[in-house]
């Protein structure tokens, strides 16, 4: 096997491979300090994430509605590591449909590309005085340099821009829709924007209703404090 490692299995006789009853339920985010971004990249990724989800007067943009947490709580783990792929190459460019082609896992992506891309402001043609890291552009600069990455125009140091943009939309897309129960979402507002119903556990009674708008608030799996067992 590529990488020096051998495989690994195991012979199951006489019993199922689970125990009956057995769940991995979420863990919930705890508020809490970062996980994995600096102080420096929390900037930056909360100036992309409210520019990839700007604020209206109805929702949040993406730094308040918790994206950065999301991702932040997410590299941190399983996925930050590409846990249970193979990552062993050879790497080539495929198509996009066979996925991430690179020895890079998600963390090492976001830690080169958020230096490359501070650098790649800071290189900038404007005058040496007026260089600012991305999160200290304005709006409508942040905007043009992730449409040059988007459009692949912008080259970053070390790293295809164009796969590193690709990387913090669909991440950060996912925190701003994911259950609140993983860190972004924060109080529903992405559901509460598209009229989602979330996690609710019985719909029996609108199976026959069309074209007719919902009217109950969302549910995270994590439930409602009313749907919680007390003690007689």
């Amino acid at each position: 096997m590529a990488g020096g490692e051998g495989a690994k299995g195991e012979v199951i006789s006489g019993h199922l491979p689970w125990h009956p009853a057995e769940t991995t339920a979420p863990q919930p985010v705890k508020p809490g300090p970062w996980l994995f971004f600096s102080p420096a990249e929390v900037a930056a990724m909360g100036a992309i994430a409210d520019r990839i989800i700007p604020p209206d007067p109805q929702t949040p943009g993406g730094r308040d509605a918790g994206c950065v947490v999301f991702v932040d709580r997410q590299l941190s783990g399983a996925y930050g590591r590409r846990e249970g792929l193979y990552v062993s190459g050879p790497f080539e460019n495929g198509t996009k449909e066979q996925g991430p082609q690179s020895p890079q896992n998600p963390r090492d992506l976001y830690r080169s590309g958020l230096s490359a891309l501070d650098r790649y402001c800071l290189a900038g043609s404007r005058p040496v005085a007026a260089r600012k890291a991305f999160a200290e552009l304005t709006a409508e600069e942040q905007d043009d340099v992730l449409h040059a990455l988007e459009s692949g125009t912008a080259q970053l140091e070390g790293l295809d821009g164009k796969t590193f943009f690709e990387q913090l939309l669909k991440d950060i897309q996912q925190g701003f829709f994911a259950d609140p129960i993983y860190g972004g979402n924060h109080e529903m507002c992405a559901w509460k924007m598209i009229g989602f119903p979330g996690a609710r556990y019985d719909y029996t009674e609108w199976v026959g209703k069309h074209n007719q708008r919902y009217p109950y608030p969302p549910v995270s799996i994590a439930g409602r404090p009313a749907w919680n067992i007390r003690p007689d």
